[in-house]
């Protein structure tokens, strides 16, 4: 792990973050995106993730390769929920079970910690074992489950809701 850096992400990453994006959208229910993007499909998102403020991204790079992200967005158009915001993280499927997502998300809830953020929100697609544990173990709690609310590789998929204020010790 000594070898593994976290830093904000920069444009230049965006075909590796694609990349292993690309992945879980082909392999697995994790995203319910269904077809694969380009790197400039994906500009949009990634300027919108890879701010400063209440949206980062921060991306895990091993021996200078991109390895996973993890990144704050918006959770809602409308304007009362400017407070609370969507995680997101991803690592590369050869880069899973080394605890890269925990120093991802170590280094994005510190860089946010002064920022205008009452809520942190994960929406998790069940069953996803490792990323309920990550979530729990940064204080993530669960708050409900939508039922069969998304259509992928043939079959219906639950997703569990959870969240956490920014701030721990805050009462919720």
């Amino acid at each position: 792990m000594a070898d593994v850096k976290i830093r904000p992400a920069v444009r230049d990453d965006l075909p590796r973050l694609t990349e292993i994006y690309n992945y879980y959208i082909i392999n697995t229910p994790i995203t319910f995106d269904l077809e694969p993007f380009t790197a400039k499909q994906r500009a949009r998102w990634f300027d919108e993730h890879a701010g400063t403020k209440r949206y980062r991204m921060f991306v895990a790079q091993d021996a200078g390769r991109v390895v996973g992200y993890a990144c704050t967005g918006p959770f809602r158009g409308k304007a009362a929920y400017d407070t609370s915001v969507e995680t997101s993280i991803y690592c590369a499927d050869d880069a899973t079970g080394r605890g890269i997502g925990a120093m991802l998300y170590r280094v994005l809830f510190d860089a946010l910690k002064n920022e205008d953020i009452h809520r942190l929100l994960a929406g998790i697609t069940l069953p996803n074992d490792a990323s309920i544990k990550l979530h729990r173990s940064f204080g993530f709690t669960e708050v409900g489950i939508f039922s069969e609310c998304g259509r992928k590789l043939d079959r219906y998929w639950d997703v569990v809701w959870m969240q956490r204020p920014l701030r721990l010790g805050t009462v919720p």
